[in-house]
């Protein structure tokens, strides 16, 4: 059992706070380490060697900058086996999960290499007589980021690339549940070149949070968690003057229309449902039948959920994984409990499903019947439990996901290109899919929902991930005309 330490000025920090967490592997159950968690003085600590960092960082060229992050870019890719294997330890998901994590998180690390391109400004000559105009981007200073456990490297490395390429020095607060992933990418942006104080992780709870929410050096910040906590950020941060950017919570529908590919839809929907044993802000949690598909729909999706294989996230050959932690498993069956207790009909029961002894193990569970009014419909349960709501036409589907306050992701499965079309248009959700379950948009895009799921101006990563890292000035020039001007500067003029 280890100790896992912050990383600060380039270097592991231990803990002076005194107080630690332990570390788990799901699929054991087992203690695997004791996490730092930090005090007040030790954010200040952090904070004070990051704006040191960041006042020198923010003057490099954009040619040094775009260097480090081609470097870092290779270092990931080459470690990428390694950085999955200590995220299936801590977090539980399988090992071909915490692949694909990595390699959306590296796309996002590519798109900011191109950092020379992001940053230009604009140039108007004679916007007045002999007055220029142009604009620039500067850095904020000090962003920091705090990241949810269900992706430890790949959120991460969403906000991280980004604000470095900027110019700015980042402090990663990761969940306390699974922080080692952080650590890695501590070590390799080291071997990239970038210089010490750039990027530190701080480990910690609520009290490091708020330390980095009051904190004046802080400029900027990032969050994506649960809807109340992204709340209590961003009203937090704001009022303290900061820039902040913070993601909530979902409860992802997709629409399966009656002329709808069953089997595309019934393979997409079991992915993007059980997927990482369901704890993705982005995973499938109600299915809305529409019309006639609905029996035959509930049905392709029962003789699938059987065939998962549920084990430990490193072996091969499994589907899914355990849970992140037993509180979070017996919470997760506390709402199928609700849900039957309410009507909604239990077509798959993972309550029964034969799981490992050991871990944090609940088996996949399809609830059909569910209601509007019932808790497994309204709460975001972040786990392997997906239920199908019955409308009777289109009109029903759309009017009941704009209802919903949670607007993060929305799928819809149909041939008719019409009736996609007018979907796209009319629903009130930040990311739509069309029959892809997970639409979570490439990293030249940027990634962010609506309502409840987005507190700020600005969406993640990408191109407004960019605007979020940056200000902007406008500088307004006039130089004096040397054919009529009478200061000498030392060459013959021309009358």
């Amino acid at each position: 059992m280890g100790r896992i330490s912050h990383w600060v000025d380039g270097a592991p920090y231990a803990g002076t706070s005194g107080r630690s967490a332990d570390v788990f592997n799901p699929a054991t159950g087992e203690v695997t380490g004791q996490v730092d968690l930090a005090s007040v003085a030790e954010v200040d600590l952090a904070v004070a060697s990051a704006k040191a960092a960041a006042s020198q960082w923010g003057r490099s060229s954009l040619s040094k900058r775009a260097a480090v992050l081609f470097a870092f870019r290779q270092l990931l890719h080459d470690r990428s086996d390694e950085l999955a294997r200590i995220i299936t330890s801590e977090h539980g998901k399988v090992h071909d999960d915490a692949l694909g994590e990595i390699a959306r998180g590296l796309e996002n690390v590519e798109f900011a290499c191109g950092v020379p391109h992001l940053l230009k400004g604009e140039h108007s000559a004679q916007a007045g007589a002999g007055v220029d105009v142009h604009s620039l981007r500067q850095p904020l200073g000090v962003v920091a980021g705090i990241t949810p456990f269900n992706f430890p490297a790949m959120v991460p490395l969403w906000m991280c690339a980004n604000a470095i390429a900027c110019g700015n020095a980042f402090v990663l607060k990761p969940s306390e549940k699974d922080p080692s992933a952080a650590l890695l990418l501590a070590g390799l942006w080291q071997q990239a070149g970038l210089p010490d104080g750039v990027f530190t992780v701080l480990h910690g709870d609520v009290e490091a949070v708020d330390a980095l929410l009051h904190h004046p050096d802080v400029a900027g910040l990032s969050f994506v968690g649960s809807t109340p906590v992204a709340r209590h950020v961003y009203e937090t941060g704001t009022a303290q003057g900061k820039r902040v950017q913070a993601l909530g919570g979902a409860k992802n529908h997709a629409l399966v229309l009656p002329d709808a590919d069953l089997d595309l839809a019934a393979d997409s929907i079991v992915s993007a449902a059980y997927g990482s044993a369901g704890e993705r802000c982005m995973a499938l949690s109600v299915v809305v039948a529409v019309g006639e598909i609905a029996d035959p729909l509930v049905e392709a999706l029962a003789v699938r959920l059987p065939k998962l294989t549920i084990g430990d996230g490193s072996v091969a050959g499994h589907d899914m994984g355990p849970l992140v932690t037993a509180e979070h498993r017996d919470r997760v069956r506390s709402y199928v409990d609700q849900g039957e207790a309410a009507g909604a009909r239990v077509v798959v029961d993972g309550r029964t499903t034969p799981v490992p002894a050991e871990g944090f193990f609940l088996g996949a569970t399809l609830l059909d019947d569910v209601t509007p009014e019932m808790a497994v419909y309204t709460d975001e349960i972040f786990g392997p439990v997906l239920d199908v709501v019955r409308v009777a036409t289109y009109d029903e589907a759309l009017a009941l996901v704009n209802a919903n306050p949670h607007a993060n992701g929305v799928a819809i499965f149909t041939r008719d290109g019409g009736a996609a079309r007018r979907f796209e248009h009319d629903v009130e959700v930040g990311m739509v899919g069309v029959n892809v379950p997970i639409p979570v948009p490439v990293s030249y895009y940027s990634f962010g929902g609506w309502k409840a799921s987005l507190f700020g101006d600005t969406h993640i990563y990408g191109p407004e991930g960019i605007h979020f890292c940056t200000r902007g000035k406008v500088v307004t020039s006039r130089w004096p005309d040397p054919a009529t001007s009478e200061v000498d500067l030392g060459f013959p003029r021309t009358r």
